[in-house]
Formats: structure tokens, C-alpha cells, sequence
């Protein structure tokens, strides 16, 4: 797919000036992104305009164009082939928005951090712009934005059924996933002028589909966007259909037109992905940036490397399956080291690599024997509900990477940053790993998404036992005794998915009390396009099982939820005695507000409830004379009992 071009490293043309000083009257393809330049590979837009580069495609970038007027996008002229457009690396609302729809304070993809330089659905105006400006070149949309929005949705921001995005842009073709692949295949295409039909990754709309075979009907978008059963059924038909290796076209009606999605691109070859991230990237923001600050949120990955794609996970609310897909795609030691080496070579690089990771930090090399010939299992998912005995980790393989990066003498320390899949990490064969990321790779916290305490909610999110977090917590500890080292975790925890209502929300503040944790990182949750939790929240159903579904729509239980979860925090003090009067547990109040969560761990006293096993409890008054505190039980499924 790459192609091994030399050329001296330089920003891609951002103005007619750029393009005069490499000779050029006119570019192939328009990049035109709602993020600020940076051309690092942690950015979308960087990734795709150095593979069409590589290919030997002139391309240029219009960065965060003013939608207001036409002026920006005119700035390079009309290219030969398309333009290309990405809202960036964040959907544009949740980048504009925090989750309770108040405007951001900040933008970190944006110069000096400044706020409201994309708009909402940027994918949606910029197209539009285009459209009117060029109306006979080709619109190629993608990035995350649209990816997620390909076929009919739930719109969460709006509080309803969206068509797929490429009937609101009127683009000619949408490109899901990574896109290398598709955007290479599409210009390709376009200077032969040939047709986009079946480009493995792309979705495209059409008023006639006499021409596709072995293809999957969905409901229709008439039909989903009116009837909540049609809705889940739409979305399981499609969820089957993810895998590159069987999946097949997928079709779903939109008023007299067809949005046909074809399968997903098959996995790229260790050497492919290689060669992606060993592009002659600047690393850098640009430099009409520097007045401003530069871009905020580069710092974080600055010094950072990607060392795979994927995740076989398939939690409930994240958007990866949809997206990155299941299939875990693994780059060589040999390229991570060299790309290490580049970084180590930066002027400004102080000695720490920040991070070596991906979606999930511990899934570097797995792999099943499956995957390369057949593609992920079919009904069967493979870390739950427990880990498939045919998935194999790639812990040696790791160790061995990070030992050849430490090799370099420019090189001090390499942390891992990435969150990590703690349920990898309660058995024997990952305690060489466990403790050897603990003595060497931890900057002093490591990152964990345990996401709630109630099995019920985890049930519903697609994550294991919290049995299993408290195994691999205590596991943590006890290695970090033994290493001497003060190191801590960073739990993140999610308010207010579907299943979560205040009762189970508040058994996961009092065991928070319990343990002294006080949670830095709480995610409201979002229902995202085109995953299962948001399913759950739209239609109130499991998509899969039928189940009916509690879900917090109410703003006023968000914000309890939230609370309940960050209670000794002072501005949540009031909130917190509210909705504990709501549930009539104000005895609660001294626990959860710090006035007894303080208390030491040797003074804490442990009971099991002798009405119900598995309930957690905390009282004021003595079970025995003179004593008073803390009772818990054994696990957190709540007996019902008032204590």
C-alpha cells in the first residue's frame, strides 16, 4: 500500500505561498479538519495527508477554516482529485461541549486552547461549504465523527434519530476506521477516473442497488427513526456484520436512496502499520501556531508512541468496535524503537518517552489464531466473560520492546500512560509483566477503568466482576509493598450509564468512603452513535437481550449521580444531602460528606449483614458497646435492608 518516497521533511502546504515554494500551481487532494495543524501521528489528519503523500498524491490542509464566509476555503484553490474533510479527533460537540451541553472553557485541539473555532457538526458544514463553492468536485468525509455516524443514529445532543451523516453532508463518499487504506484507494480511483463502488471501508449512497449481492437489509431510516424495536434491530443486524473477514455489504434504506456500507478493510500487516508511523511527521504544531502557545493537547503526546490499534474488549459504551475495530493490529519492536529513537533525537526532548500504548495499553501483540484467517469469532466475544483460552497476551514480547527502547542512552525513562485491562492482570502468567511495568514504567499512577462497583451495571457495560478489580487492586498493592514504591491508581469511573440509577450509584460512594478513594476521573456518560450503551439509552433496551433498561435521562439525577460519586468534594455538599433524603438514607451524610471516610483502616469494622448476604452497610450506632463505624459486607449487591 506504501511506498517508499524520499523527500525532504516539511509541513504540507497550508497557503498558496507553500505551495509556490515547492513548484506547485495545484494539489491533488484538500485536507480540511476542524483541529489545529499538528503533523505528529497522533493526529488524524497528519496520519492521512502523509500516506496520500507517500503515494505520491499532492495534498494540502485548510485547519479549522471560518465557516462564517467562504475566504478560507478558497485558500488553495480547487484540487484535481477531492477535498477530504474531518470534523478531527473528537466528534465537534463533545469537542464544543461538556456533557451537560454548557459551552468548553478550553479546546485542546485548538491554538492557545481557544474555544469555538469548529463548529458543531463540522463535518456537516464544512461539506455544505463545499458543496456550494465546488459543486462538481468529489466530498470524501471521515474521521471519528463520521465513522460513528454512517448510518442512521441516536443523536444524544439533539435527542433524536439522525439520519446517516452522508445524506446531511452530501459528500460522495464516507470513510469509517483508520481510513490509510481507503484514502489511498480512493484517490487512486478518481485519477482513472474509475467508479467508488465496493471500496472495503467506505460507505456510499446510492438510488438503485440492483448491482450488490449477499447483502444485509437494515430497517429503514423512516422506520428506526419512529419505532425503538426497529431501532435495536437495525443495530444488531449491523454489529454482526463488523468483522473484515465475513461481514458482509450492508444496506440501509433512506427515504428513495440506499446508504450502502461495505465491509471493513481487512487488518493492516505489522509491516504496513510500520511504515504508517515512520512517515517524515514534523512533530510539531505548525508554526503560524506559535503565537497563540502552540496547541494544547499535543503536549500530551508529544513524546509519545502508538504502538498498536484495536481492542478485543467490546465495552458496551466505547466506540472502538465501530471504529478501530476488534482485531488487535500490533506494530514491530523494531519500528517502535526506531520511532523512539526519532523522538529522542527531538531538540526539546527531556528523556522520558510519556507513553508506549494504544486503546488499551496491555493488548500490544495479542493475538488469536483465528484473527488472520477467519477474523474474530463469531457469537463469541473474547475476554468475556471470562478471557478466551485461544487469546494469547504478548507480555514477552512487551517486555522485550521496552528493554530495546531503554537501550538508548538518550532515553532515561519510559512510562506507560495508556489505560490497561486489569482483568489481564490477576493471573499467574501476567505477574512478570505487572511487576516489571510497576518497578520500571509507572510515573507513580497508573490508569484503570473499573467504571462502576455494582455487577449489574458492569453486566450491562460489558466489563468483568468488580470481584476482579478489587483481585487485581490488591494484587497492585502487594507488588508495590514489595517494590517499596509509592505508586497509586487512577480509577475512572463512569456516573449515570444505563442500569445506574441512585441506589447503586450511592453503594458505589460508600464504598468509595470505605477504601478513602476519592475519584478524580468521573465520566459523565455520553450515549455514543452506534454503540450499545447508547442503544440502551435511546430505546430503554438491552439491543441483544430485550432486557428492559433503567436509564437517568433527568439532567437534576446526573448531576446527583455525579455527586453521590465525588461526595467530599464541598460544591457537591448540598447535592448530596438532597438526594440522600430522596432515598432516605441521611444517615449516610457524615460517611460520604469525609467526616468518617477519614477513618483509619484498623478502625473500620467488617460484618456480613445477617438478613441477606452481599449487602454493604454503614451505621452510627455501636454493634457493640463503645464501638462505633464502619460495617461492610462482603460484596456490593444491595439486600435492601435500612440500616
Amino acid at each position: 500500500m506504501l511506498h517508499n518516497l524520499t523527500f525532504d521533511t516539511e509541513f504540507l502546504p497550508i497557503s498558496k505561498d507553500d505551495m509556490k515554494k515547492r513548484g506547485w500551481k495545484e494539489l491533488d487532494v484538500i485536507l480540511i479538519t476542524g483541529d489545529a495543524y499538528v503533523d505528529h501521528p497522533s493526529y488524524g489528519t497528519a496520519v492521512i495527508g502523509r500516506v496520500l503523500e507517500n503515494a505520491g498524491f499532492r495534498v494540502g490542509i485548510i485547519a479549522q477554516p471560518d465557516w462564517k464566509n467562504t475566504d478560507d476555503f478558497l485558500r488553495l484553490g480547487k484540487p484535481r482529485l477531492f477535498f477530504g474533510i474531518t470534523a478531527g479527533n473528537l466528534d465537534s460537540i463533545i469537542a464544543n461541549y461538556t456533557t451537560n451541553r454548557s459551552p468548553r472553557k478550553e479546546d485542546d485541539y485548538s491554538p492557545g486552547g481557544k474555544p469555538g473555532l469548529r463548529p458543531n457538526r463540522a463535518t456537516i458544514v464544512y461539506a455544505n461549504r463545499i458543496k456550494e463553492l465546488f459543486p462538481e468536485t468529489p466530498i470524501v468525509i471521515g474521521g471519528i465523527e463520521a465513522s460513528l455516524r454512517r448510518l442512521a443514529h441516536y443523536d444524544h445532543w439533539s435527542d433524536e434519530v439522525r439520519a446517516s451523516i452522508l445524506i446531511d453532508s452530501r459528500a460522495d463518499i464516507l470513510v469509517y476506521g483508520m481510513g490509510e487504506y481507503q484514502i489511498v484507494e480512493i484517490a487512486r480511483r478518481l485519477r482513472k477516473g474509475d467508479f467508488l463502488d465496493n471500496i472495503r471501508g467506505t460507505v456510499i449512497v446510492r438510488k438503485d442497488i440492483e448491482a450488490f449481492n449477499d447483502v444485509i437489509i437494515l430497517p429503514s431510516f423512516e422506520d428506526v427513526n419512529t419505532n425503538k424495536r426497529k431501532f435495536n434491530e437495525a443495530f444488531r443486524l449491523w454489529y454482526g456484520e463488523c468483522d473484515p473477514f465475513y461481514g458482509k455489504t450492508v444496506i440501509q434504506p433512506h427515504g428513495n436512496r440506499f446508504v450502502i456500507q461495505f465491509p471493513p478493510p481487512l487488518p493492516l500487516a505489522t509491516k504496513e502499520l510500520d511504515n504508517i508511523y515512520l512517515l517524515p511527521y514534523m512533530r510539531n504544531w505548525h508554526p503560524v501556531y506559535d503565537k497563540d502557545g502552540g496547541v494544547p493537547g499535543f503536549e500530551t503526546v508529544r513524546f509519545s508512541v502508538t504502538s498498536h490499534r484495536g481492542c478485543c474488549g467490546q465495552c458496551s459504551f466505547c466506540s472502538l468496535y465501530a471504529h478501530q475495530g476488534r482485531i488487535v493490529q500490533s506494530r514491530s519492536r523494531e519500528s517502535i524503537v526506531e520511532e523512539t529513537q526519532i523522538i529522542a533525537n527531538l531538540k526539546n526532548f527531556k528523556g522520558t518517552i510519556t507513553d508506549i500504548g494504544g486503546p488499551t495499553a496491555n493488548l500490544y501483540q495479542a493475538n488469536c489464531k483465528h484473527w488472520t484467517k477467519n477474523g474474530a469469532c463469531k457469537g463469541k466475544m473474547c475476554l468475556m466473560p471470562t478471557r478466551c483460552k485461544e487469546l494469547r497476551t504478548g507480555y514477552g514480547q512487551t517486555m522485550n520492546m521496552w528493554d530495546e527502547v531503554m537501550k538508548n542512552p538518550r532515553i532515561n525513562h519510559l512510562f506507560i500512560a495508556s489505560g490497561i485491562r486489569y482483568d489481564l492482570l490477576v493471573e499467574n502468567e501476567s505477574e512478570k509483566y505487572l511487576r516489571t511495568l510497576c518497578k520500571h514504567h509507572i510515573s507513580g499512577r497508573l490508569k484503570v477503568a473499573p467504571e462502576h462497583t455494582a455487577d449489574s451495571v458492569l453486566r450491562l457495560m460489558n466489563k468483568p466482576s468488580f470481584k476482579v478489580y478489587e483481585r487485581f487492586e490488591a494484587r497492585f498493592r502487594k507488588i508495590n509493598q514489595e517494590l517499596k514504591k509509592k505508586q497509586y491508581l487512577v480509577n475512572y469511573f463512569v456516573s449515570a450509564h444505563p442500569g445506574s440509577d441512585l441506589t447503586a450509584t450511592c453503594q458505589m460512594a460508600l464504598y468509595l468512603a470505605h477504601k478513602n478513594i476519592r475519584p478524580e476521573q468521573i465520566q459523565d456518560f455520553i450515549p455514543l452513535p452506534m454503540t450499545v450503551s447508547g442503544c440502551m439509552y435511546y430505546t430503554g433496551k438491552h439491543p441483544f437481550t430485550g432486557e428492559h433498561v433503567y436509564v437517568a435521562r433527568d439532567e437534576k439525577e446526573k448531576k446527583m449521580q455525579r455527586a453521590l460519586i465525588q461526595s467530599t468534594q464541598p460544591q457537591n455538599k448540598e447535592l448530596v444531602l438532597e438526594t440522600l433524603g430522596k432515598l432516605d438514607k441521611l444517615h449516610l451524610q457524615d460517611v460520604l460528606l469525609g467526616k468518617m471516610g477519614q477513618l483509619s483502616a484498623s478502625k473500620r469494622k467488617v460484618t456480613v449483614c445477617k438478613q441477606a448476604s452481599g449487602c454493604l452497610h454503614f451505621s452510627n450506632s455501636p454493634l457493640k458497646k463503645g464501638v462505633r463505624g464502619l460495617y461492610f459486607s462482603v460484596s456490593l449487591q444491595p439486600c435492601g435492608e435500612q440500616f
